[in-house]
């Protein structure tokens, strides 16, 4: 999955959340339904949606199905940001420069 395909599939609020969640460490779905507040069909379609582009990966346990997160797709998207946040950094540091040149009270 492209970066840009990750940035749509996470910028649902939802989905977000989920990945918060499953920041911590895997959990089965009724422990999100619970973390979330949300029906199991409303969570449940959203695992599906980070499922499918890859974000989350499911095992059974019995009857239970446990997800964590993949961080692939997250490396991923995070190397393909790398030159933008260069960009910015670089401009916030010629800004910073340019603005302790020019402070009429140092």
């Amino acid at each position: 999955m492209s970066p840009t395909a990750t940035i749509e599939v996470i910028a649902e609020p939802t989905r977000r959340r989920i990945l918060d969640a499953l920041s911590s460490g895997e959990q089965p779905v009724q422990a999100l339904v619970e973390r979330l507040e949300m029906s199991q069909p409303a969570v449940s379609k959203q695992l599906r949606v980070l499922r499918d582009a890859g974000l989350v990966q499911v095992r059974a346990e019995g009857q239970r199905r446990i997800y964590r997160v993949c961080p692939e797709p997250l490396m991923e998207l995070d190397q393909w940001l790398e030159p933008y946040r260069r960009m910015w950094r670089e401009s916030l540091d010629r800004l910073a420069d340019h603005l302790d040149r020019d402070d009429p009270w140092s």
